[in-house]
């Protein structure tokens, strides 16, 4: 399985930093991903919905650590890129 695209919309809010749809193979999309600013940096929350007892329960998620591992960190690499783009934006 290998990601294909990556799509990067920002946020500026205090924890959440942008929202990431991952496209595996070009055959298979995946939306809502967030890249959350958390105590130890960054990391990606995959795409859930809220429970009526007010917990969040995942609605897709790598099965194994191995996968999980890739897609934050290609996602992660993606967000960096968009940000420091949306920067050079600010100042031309």
């Amino acid at each position: 399985m290998e990601i294909t695209e990556i799509r990067i919309t920002l946020r500026s809010e205090e924890k959440l930093k942008g929202f990431a749809n991952v496209t595996f193979d070009n055959s298979f999309v995946v939306r809502g991903l967030k890249v959350i600013s958390g105590n130890s940096g960054y990391f990606v929350s995959m795409p859930s919905r809220k429970r009526p007892d007010g917990s969040h329960q995942d609605i897709c998620h790598p099965i194994n650590n191995e996968t999980r591992q890739m897609i934050e960190v290609k996602v992660l690499e993606a967000y960096e890129i968009e940000r420091k783009a949306s920067e050079v934006e600010k100042t031309v």
